[in-house]
């Protein structure tokens, strides 16, 4: 763990060039002491790290120096690279490869990486995210507030937060701030924000992480059980693993799985057509049938 978090120090002092050290203890979750014994230690190692005192104070790496490859072996090396390209999938930039030339001060043999390994993280949308996530990025940096319109499943609302972290989760793109209209930490998918402005500066606050364990996220409010056909076997494993069914005499499969809410569980059973049949709960099979009937209705000549 001291390691990783060095090389996260590291990365931040490349990006942001001057950071205090209060920072750095609450970006990392440890105490002020063990990052100063973590500068210390890299100043140990020949990096030439620059301290200073005062309100405009703080660490900061030498103008100009590149970090020595031999911090790193050549493994550590080729993993981060991998990651560091998936960052430039996004951003359609080399900022994040030319990072990793500072990093490994230009060892050719270090910069090729892990040939096995590709990772993009861009979206079918790739350009309009691109610019997105520049420019929230550059708003939490320099601490500027967003304003932006936001589609939801309630409808379309104006939103003005206070950005802090960009995060990749659960195959999206998020921005994770303090929304003005609810008073509270909320995150929002960017493919769902239009009209994105950078307006004036904020005073940041202490921004906890997002809680984002599936039993946050997604409670099980509702236990689903249907029977799916077997030909679409490969959806259940693909989205639901292959402990989510069990073969049935008949060729079918039984599904069984914890659903947050019951709208998605129409929608989800919907895009099987005829190939699934909704057992459980009773309830959301009533719903079921008022949607068929739905559909049916519209397309009645």
């Amino acid at each position: 763990m001291k390691l990783e978090r060095m090389i996260g120090i590291l990365s931040i002092l490349l990006q942001q060039q001057k950071v205090t050290a209060p920072y750095l203890a609450e970006k990392f979750e440890v105490s002020r002491r063990t990052i100063n014994r973590d500068i210390e230690a890299l100043c140990m190692a020949g990096i030439p790290l620059v301290t200073e005192q005062g309100p405009r104070g703080g660490v900061s790496i030498a103008e100009g120096y590149k970090i020595d490859r031999t911090l790193l072996s050549t493994s550590d090396m080729q993993a981060i690279l991998a990651g560091l390209r998936s960052l430039d999938s996004v951003s359609g930039t080399r900022r994040y490869a030319q990072l990793m030339e500072k990093l490994s001060a230009g060892a050719s043999n270090l910069l090729a990486g892990d040939q096995h390994i590709l990772i993009d993280l861009s979206s079918w949308n790739k350009a309009a995210l691109s610019l997105k996530i520049e420019k929230i990025h550059e708003a939490i940096v320099s601490g500027r507030i967003l304003q932006f319109s936001y589609c939801g499943p309630k409808g379309e609302s104006r939103r003005t937060i206070e950005p802090y972290d960009l995060i990749f989760q659960w195959a999206n793109w998020y921005v994770w701030g303090w929304c003005l209209m609810r008073q509270d930490f909320r995150m929002f998918k960017l493919n769902r924000i239009t009209n994105l402005q950078a307006e004036g500066f904020f005073q940041k606050r202490p921004c906890p992480l997002p809680d984002l364990s599936p039993e946050r996220v997604f409670p099980v409010c509702y236990q689903v059980k249907a029977r799916i056909r077997a030909d679409f076997k490969w959806r259940l494993i693909e989205e639901y693993g292959p402990d989510s069914f069990t073969a049935l005499e008949d060729g079918w499969l039984l599904f069984s799985f914890g659903f947050a809410d019951r709208t998605s569980i129409v929608g989800w059973i919907a895009s099987f057509g005829s190939g699934a049949e909704l057992l459980e709960p009773k309830e959301v099979r009533q719903d079921m049938r008022e949607f068929a009937q739905g559909i049916s209705m519209m397309y009645r000549e």
